[in-house]
């Protein structure tokens, strides 16, 4: 019987799809790669031919022909938070314990999983077709690589259900191959390339955030699923390895470390034992095991603390170590001023890089170390990223060390550096410094600050050293003919530029105290200040006795607003932004608004709201939230696991809200 168009295209994408499968994910092909690419042809021929077939899940349409150049923010629907790390069997039977006391004794199973070294990701579906896909970024907002991940060929463009769910999230890692790894890094070694990948998870990072998607889909990048994000219209699995196996029948790829649950603690390390030289045999880079409590109830009863889940741990192997020869100690100055000791260090290979390089930390952390000129050290990749000095050989010295003076003027503007009793850094406070300048320059820029798009590293290098910016003040005085001569800009560039920093000026107040740098000052400080006092003026003029007052500020930040405004050069400097059309005051909080004179906080995952976006409408109202509960506190809002808050609130007196009496307030 002969199909129409429709049905053969239908049929067509569903072989590929099936065989893209057996290929990247199973490694089990059934036919070669000429018949595999005669599938492939067919199948774009008559979607030419019938455009009005068309469709985004068409295994033709991983690699488009747009480019990317910005990475959108994607607000997580559940926050993605980072885990906890252990780095023995003692510290992983604490944690167990713990998890066994959290439970009150009740039986309990752990999945096991290899830690991959790539980057996090979640892949978004609706009604089983793939929508979007997202950085983790600060576990609250990642960035938009959706098209970049569409070319993972180990990433179904499209659910394999009959009926798949409304809405399907898998969370998992963006990885490369330790092969794939080597033959990037010969070809940019061969062509001459400046920026050369020195480890698989850098260069999967810098793969998945390119702007031409074509060259994402070179890098051959994969994708393993390992964690539950969200799910709509479907059953809710009941555990984690039934969640694996979801993933499984969906065509992802889990991992194969840990085929089945551990029922004990000892299961658990025995697999660790196994794998600790298992590892360098895998395609793969790993830097440990995951292991989780299976029951998704479980974790319900366990819950999360601020920053990670209480129900997982990342049990690390030891970082690797190497021994080399301190050579050199070099002086970086900060975006802060504050002077960081860097060893320059005979190369070594240490973790499958050369190391060159390792941060000293501080000079308390050289008298600790007991640290001289030429000294012997044993190095570590700590966390396998940073590499650091452990530990001096003191006994292989020859007399010829040579003792580390720390500076007495700042090595990049000569100016005297000072150290506060509480501090341990030695810090530079010439708010002229030129590196802590352009550090400067790039946070005033930043997105979360004024928002400047376009004021990167090679524009701020190049306006501070042509002396076109000396100071903030500068980036609104700029002329499009100063732009101009600085290297990649033509006119739409320095157009684009120009308008972003006009645009910039109408921020509000506490997008420029976060801007200016204010040394312990967050975004949420910030905002705290703005809306008490309302003006900039009224801000620079307060006492520290008035700041300190202030809640959620204290002692520390009110005594670092006070010394940043001592100087006369800063005063002048914050009243020429004035002069320049910044906007210099907090809009009002909603006047009259539901919530006003109400203060709330925020405890647990919220699922439809993210919590930045939740703390927004109560200001929207004339609220105000806050981090900690007290007796003041009008209602502490809260979402799925909870952390003490909760329980505080309820020891307290205070109103409790579930998230769907929140949005009800809302309304």
């Amino acid at each position: 019987m002969t199909r129409s168009p429709e049905e053969e295209i239908e049929a067509l994408r569903t072989e590929i799809n099936r065989h893209e499968r057996l290929y990247y994910v199973s490694d089990s092909p059934e036919i070669s790669d000429g018949e595999f690419d005669a599938l492939m042809n067919r199948l774009k021929a008559l979607e030419a031919a019938h455009p009005e077939l068309a469709s985004e899940d068409s295994p033709t349409r991983r690699v488009g022909g747009e480019r990317s150049n910005t990475f959108a923010p994607v607000p997580h629907r559940i926050p993605m938070l980072s885990l906890d790390n252990c780095y023995s069997p003692e510290e992983f039977l604490e944690w167990h314990e713990r998890v066994k006391k959290g439970l009150k004794g009740e039986p309990f199973e752990l999945a096991v999983e290899a830690k991959i070294d790539g980057l996090s990701c979640s892949i978004e579906y609706e009604k089983g077709r793939l929508k979007r896909a997202s950085t983790r970024g600060d576990g609250e907002t990642g960035e938009d690589v959706t098209l970049n991940v569409r070319t993972i060929r180990s990433v179904p463009l499209r659910l394999d259900l009959s009926s798949p769910p409304k809405a399907f999230e898998a969370r998992g890692e963006v990885y490369m191959d330790k092969k794939d790894f080597e033959a990037l890094r010969e070809a940019a070694l061969a062509e001459g390339k400046k920026d050369i990948p020195v480890n698989p998870r850098n260069a999967a990072a810098g793969s998945l955030r390119q702007k031409d998607p074509g060259v994402t889909a070179a890098r051959r990048l994969k994708f393993i699923a390992h964690s539950y994000g969200y799910l709509d219209g479907m059953v809710e699995p009941d555990s984690h390895w039934e969640y694996l196996n979801v993933c499984r029948g969906l065509g992802y790829n889990i991992s194969t470390i840990g085929s089945r649950p551990c029922r004990s603690a000892e299961e658990v390390l025995a697999v660790y034992a196994e794998y600790a030289e298992k590892r360098f045999a895998l395609p793969y880079e790993i830097d440990g095991l995951v292991i989780k409590v299976d029951s998704l109830k479980q974790r319900g009863l366990l819950g999360f603390t601020s920053k990670s889940p209480r129900w997982a741990i990342a049990f690390k192997y030891p970082a690797q170590q190497a021994t080399t020869t301190v050579g050199s100690v070099d002086f970086s100055v900060g975006r802060t001023g504050a002077i960081t000791p860097v060893a320059g260090l005979e190369p070594v290979k240490c973790g499958g890089v050369t190391i060159s390089s390792a941060t000293l930390h501080n000079f308390d952390e050289i008298a600790r170390l007991g640290l001289r000129l030429g000294d012997r050290v044993v190095i570590e990749r700590a966390g396998e990223v940073i590499p650091k000095v452990v530990k001096v050989l003191a006994e292989a010295r020859n007399g010829s060390e040579k003792e580390i003076v720390p500076p007495k003027v700042c090595p990049s503007c000569g100016s005297e550096l000072f150290r506060d009793e509480e501090e341990v850094a030695l810090r530079c406070v010439n708010p002229s410094c030129p590196v802590q300048f352009k550090r400067s320059l790039l946070h005033f820029a930043s997105r979360d600050a004024m928002n400047i798009e376009g004021f990167g590293v090679s524009s701020t290098e190049q306006l501070v050293d042509k002396g076109l910016v000396k100071g903030f003040p500068d980036i609104y005085r700029l002329k499009k003919e100063d732009l101009l001569g600085l290297e990649l800009f033509k006119d739409k560039k320095a157009d684009n530029l120009l308008a972003q920093i006009a645009a910039s000026k109408a921020q509000p107040l506490s997008r420029l105290i976060y801007a200016l740098g204010i040394r312990h000052i967050g975004e949420k400080n910030a905002r705290t200040l703005a809306q008490h006092f309302r003006t900039l003026p009224a801000f620079v003029a307060a006492s520290p006795e008035e700041l300190a007052r202030i809640s959620d500020v204290g002692p520390v930040i009110a005594e670092a607003v006070s010394e940043f405004f001592k100087s006369e050069t800063t005063r002048n400097m914050v009243g020429e932004l004035g002069q320049l059309g910044l906007r210099l005051d907090e809009p009002e909080r909603a006047a009259g608004g539901k919530f006003a004179g109400k203060t709330f906080v925020f405890t647990g995952e919220l699922k439809t709201l993210t919590r930045d976006e939740a703390q927004a409408r109560v200001r929207g109202l004339g609220g105000k939230e806050t981090s900690s509960v007290s007796a003041k506190t009008s209602y502490v809002v809260v979402g799925a696991d909870p952390g003490s808050k909760h329980a505080k609130a309820q020891k307290l007196g205070v109103p409790v809200l579930t998230e769907e009496e929140f949005l009800k307030l809302l309304e």
